[in-house]
């Protein structure tokens, strides 16, 4: 009869959670794609005084729509979209209105400032639009970019689970995850630098960008096993690829994601690294903000959790384990 009842609960509680997962999973994935609009899109103006203010006055309509950043000329504007200081520009000239992009940035934004310069250039004329930062051409619309976050994170994920199924404590643990992590770093490096060509930029730092992003994942998901017990890997699982892949903008932009949304997702590992990632492999380096200190943060925090923290393990050792390792074997059976 226990038995009976048991059974009959495990199989209510699977009936109930399996929509309740569901649920989670379309709310986490589909949700911030539907609600994809600029909010405070950092864009840059350009131009004569008269024709810049006409354009912020118009900018202006759309409330906390773009967060607009005035430069004396094109060249100006040029060098803050390299920087990663804004994703786009407006020139204003005597023969229209000019369009700075970088797709290497965001296509996804690239896309909406050619519509948004196009609704108001005069009619019958069409802006001129230049790709300063331009996407690799074997990843014009950033698709190949984009899909590459959710394998990172499972590659993390896999670390980390493993070091944590195989009780890899203390010093091993953390070379196991600094090494795991590195040759996943320099096979996905070879892989989409070399090979499929969507990455650019130096492959050493591609390579470390990546091998940082990973090691954030696993530490992570290691780090909180040794201090959570079997709610540690289910947390961090969650974590990182329920919330930290959908909510890291990577497809598109973190400031097209509802607040807080674009927040959260650069504040865990999936959204700082693919952040990184952007910056290192188009752009030099620049714009990567925190990123670098949010992934550091994550993989030394949960190294140091692997390291530090044996109790929890030592306490999972059956009595007979232990008595078979402190007592010595009978000699001759």
């Amino acid at each position: 009869m226990p038995t009976s009842l048991t059974r009959s609960r495990r199989t209510l509680a699977v009936l109930l959670l399996a929509p309740v997962v569901a649920a989670l999973a379309l709310w986490a994935f589909a949700w911030p794609a539907a609600r994809i609009a600029p909010r405070d899109l950092p864009l840059g103006i350009a131009g004569p005084t008269a024709a810049v203010e006409r354009l912020q006055k118009d900018f202006a309509r759309e409330e906390g729509a773009f967060a607009l950043h005035r430069y004396p000329d094109a060249a100006s504007a040029r060098s803050a979209i390299e920087n990663r200081e804004v994703y786009g520009a407006l020139v204003a000239a005597p023969q229209g209105v000019e369009v700075l992009t970088a797709s290497a940035a965001s296509p996804v934004v690239a896309q909406l400032l050619r519509e948004a310069a196009a609704t108001r250039a005069p009619a019958g004329t069409a802006p001129r639009v230049t790709d300063v930062v331009a996407a690799p051409p074997e990843d014009p619309r950033g698709s190949a970019f984009g899909a590459s976050v959710l394998p990172l994170t499972l590659s993390g994920v896999a670390a980390g689970l493993l070091v944590t199924v195989l009780r890899l404590r203390g010093a091993i643990g953390v070379l196991v995850l600094a090494g795991a992590s590195v040759l996943v770093g320099v096979v996905a490096t070879a892989l989409a630098h070399d090979w499929l060509g969507v990455l650019t930029g130096d492959w050493w730092a591609v390579a470390s960008a990546l091998a940082l992003t990973v090691l954030a994942v696993a530490a992570g998901i290691a780090g909180l096993a040794a201090l959570l017990g079997r709610a540690g890997p289910a947390l961090g699982g969650l974590l990182m690829v329920l919330v930290g892949n959908p909510f890291s903008g990577a497809t598109s932009a973190p400031h097209l994601l509802p607040e807080p949304v674009g927040f959260l997702g650069q504040l865990l590992p999936p959204g700082a690294g693919g952040t990184f990632l952007r910056s290192v492999a188009f752009f030099d380096g620049a714009g990567a903000g925190a990123a670098p200190l949010t992934l550091s943060l994550w993989a030394g925090l949960g190294l140091l959790a692997v390291m530090v923290v044996t109790k929890a393990a030592d306490e999972e050792t059956t009595p007979g384990e232990t008595d078979a390792l402190r007592e010595p074997a009978p000699v001759g059976g």
